[in-house]
């Protein structure tokens, strides 16, 4: 019997697969490859990925046995491996689903030419964004940069409902132990406390979503001690479950709860920003190092190692900044509303490079993939596509206040303050010494004063990004 390959990426699912579909549909049989790839021009996920990574295919790996389909894994350049597995497999066929970064569309390209030269049919899919990103363009034919307008555009289209699990005819193959020998970071295995992974576990948490969460999400989402966010980007990420599934249960939803549409459709304006973000990655080039506004290229970003590190280890002083820092290397994550306020600080309040933070979340988000990550911190660092004003600085204390105001987020990750009253927990220092005595703190000992004076470093980095745009 012929063999027909699936080289799986970022789609370690079963479901609404169109790779993994069209080669189940075929009388051949049909192995999956996934390749841990060293190709230069690849970026090497992060840790925390990595660790998600390894549970995600030994999921996958039991799913795809019960379609009859091998799962392969293997490390080495993808222009080498994917060509030797495919030979060793006889196989007269490969499929795979598309991605975007240029890196990935280099590699890509190579391997398809090359295997097309020896007369093996290649076929490659849209499986991992709603529309492809050459597929919308504005009235102009020009790529979109700015969200609002894709958004709109973007939300008039039709997306074809997602496939089915594939006809399971074949037979059951044995699943052998994923192979380890891939670096995982030792830290990252405090994950396993928090996170299910795998295709069964985004489908529950998509549904415990739509069932639990969605009626609070609207304004909920701004607060992060509310439980009431998604929480499906790190299956995103992997691909444990499509876009396209999510888009089409949320509407599904919609239509049966039409008391939800309007917050479907907040939810829906949210899911888009994944789609945009893949538009920029395929329109633009190294957005994870290149600023897309040229005329910031030339900012003078401050060497400030010791800051850096206390931003790292959420030690600024700043309890909100400290909690979510705190968060994210404890579980792998962060709220949204925080990642813009760390953000916001380090490239703002620090005037830290923004690729600092970039490959910081890289390496410990469990949901840092090629486009949201840098295009979001390029959006709060004021250099990228629609991104927010240069002048746009989050006060990181009235944030606090505002979106914490019993501050109860605080004092889950920065349990050292949870005696302060409301009133101090986003601002210690204008505690009396008698609160802070009663609350057992000492400033500079048990808890650090602020790394930096909020209003002076507005101000510093009001006048850096205006120099520059004021000459472009």
């Amino acid at each position: 019997m012929s063999t027909v390959l699936v080289w799986l990426r970022n789609d370690l699912r079963v479901a609404d697969n169109p790779a993994l579909d069209a080669a189940l549909r075929s009388d051949e049989r049909v192995v999956a490859l996934f390749v841990h790839e060293a190709d230069k021009a690849i970026r090497v996920p992060g840790g925390a990925a990595r660790w998600w990574l390894h549970q995600s295919l030994t999921a996958l790996g039991k799913d795809l046995a019960e379609s009859g389909v091998a799962l392969q894994v293997e490390t080495g350049p993808a222009t080498e491996v994917v060509d030797r597995v495919r030979r060793e497999l006889e196989a007269g066929s490969v499929h795979w689903n598309r991605r975007y970064g240029p890196g990935q569309r280099e590699v890509d390209a190579a391997i398809h030419s090359e295997l097309r030269k020896k007369g093996v049919n290649v076929v490659s899919h849209a499986g991992n964004v709603l529309i492809e990103p050459w597929d919308i363009e504005t009235g102009q034919g020009r790529p979109y940069s700015v969200f609002t307008p894709f958004w709109k555009a973007l939300k008039q289209r039709h997306f074809a409902r997602p496939l089915p699990r594939s006809p399971m005819e074949k037979s059951k193959v044995s699943t052998d132990e994923i192979d380890s020998d891939y670096t995982q970071p030792k830290w990252a295995g405090k994950l396993a406390q928090h996170w299910n992974v795998g295709e069964s576990a985004a489908q529950q948490r998509l549904a415990q979503f739509l069932e639990h969460r969605l009626e609070d999400y609207p304004k909920g989402r701004d607060y992060p001690a509310w439980a009431v966010t998604s929480q499906l980007s790190a299956h995103l990420r992997s691909g444990e479950i499509s876009v396209r599934q999510i888009w089409h249960a949320a509407r599904t939803f919609a239509h049966a709860h039409p008391d939800s549409a309007s917050a479907v459709e907040k939810f829906l304006s949210e899911l888009a920003w994944r789609d945009f973000s893949y538009h920029q990655l395929y329109h633009r080039d190294d957005i994870d190092n290149s600023p897309m506004q040229a005329k910031y290229a030339d900012l003078k970003w401050r060497h400030a190692p010791m800051q850096l590190k206390a931003w790292q280890t959420g030690q600024t002083g700043i309890p909100i900044i400290d909690a979510g820092m705190r968060e994210l290397w404890e579980t792998g994550y962060m709220h949204n509303r925080v990642r813009m306020l760390v953000a916001s600080f380090l490239t703002k309040n620090l005037l830290i490079d923004w690729r600092e933070g970039e490959h910081w979340f890289w390496d410990c988000l469990v949901d840092a993939d090629d486009a949201n990550n840098p295009a979001s911190w390029q959006w709060v660092a004021g250099i990228g596509l629609d991104a927010a004003p240069y002048f746009r600085i989050f006060n990181p204390v009235t944030q606090g206040e505002r979106f914490d105001p019993e501050g109860d987020y605080v004092r889950r990750w920065v349990p050292e303050l949870s005696a302060l009253p409301d009133k101090f927990i986003h601002d210690p220092s204008r505690a009396p010494e008698n609160v802070l005595e009663q609350a057992g703190i000492t400033l500079d000992d048990s808890y650090p004063r602020a790394i930096v004076d909020l209003k002076d470093s507005r101000r510093r980095a009001l006048d850096a990004f205006g120099a520059l745009s004021a000459d472009a």
